[in-house]
């Protein structure tokens, strides 16, 4: 009896954390684009489990999909929304290929490039998350580094290549095609923007983690190897 006493407890104590991990969420109607619950839902749950694994922190960083009913639109945490608190008014949507609309993220063009190069490759569906991981932050700052191939044998056979490219705010267009560029040179799982972080991508959102959270771990292994001064 106490077992099953134990056991009834264990159960609803699993019912409730699941219940605050993924929580029921409303829909949301943004410029006569309806976001269903379920993606409003995804949207929480992916800011609470990238911001404990240090991925984002508060503000920092944005993520956005292709509305899985609607495959023209875009959906996008809002510009300098707290990732890990999302509700239904942190997200925004526009047509791809259209203005960016109010609200929206400053690399709303290039999230939306991202998205479209994906959804070529899987037919439809397509997720990225703009992570500021600090390993690969930090790994990225060093000068003249463009191509870095992971030590790691998790790295090597999940990520492959890491292309890093540089920031250029003077040239938009420039800027938006070597992200295209770098992210098919890398195997279609993330690009890295020197000083920024990295654009980890996927079909969904969960495969974009798996993405960011290797990516990471990958830098980190980096920086402790010449840390360590290994020879490679």
């Amino acid at each position: 009896m106490e077992n099953a006493r134990l056991r009834q407890s264990m159960a609803g104590a699993t019912e409730v954390i699941e219940q605050l991990e993924e929580p029921a969420m409303p829909p949301h109607v943004d410029e006569n684009i309806v976001i269903p619950s379920h993606v409003v839902s995804d949207f929480v749950r992916i800011g609470r489990q990238l911001d404990r694994e240090h991925l984002v922190r508060a503000t920092m960083g944005s993520v956005a999909m292709i509305h899985p009913e609607q495959p023209n639109l875009m959906i996008s945490s809002r510009n300098m929304v707290t990732l890990p608190r999302m509700n239904e008014r942190s997200l925004c949507a526009a047509p791809l290929g259209s203005m960016s609309p109010r609200g929206a993220p400053g690399d709303w063009h290039v999230m939306e490039v991202v998205l479209a190069s994906v959804s070529v490759v899987t037919g439809g569906p397509a997720a990225v998350i703009h992570m500021h991981g600090p390993h690969t932050t930090a790994a990225s700052c060093e000068q003249d580094l463009v191509l870095l191939t992971p030590l790691d044998a998790v790295g090597k056979q999940h990520i492959g290549k890491i292309i890093i490219v540089d920031p250029d705010p003077d040239h938009p267009e420039e800027f938006l095609r070597q992200v295209a560029e770098a992210l098919q040179q890398g195997g279609m799982r993330c690009v890295v923007v020197r000083g920024n972080g990295a654009y980890a991508v996927g079909a969904d959102f969960d495969q974009a983690w798996a993405n960011a959270a290797m990516l990471e771990h990958s830098m980190h292994i980096h920086l402790l190897a010449r840390q360590a001064n290994l020879k490679i």
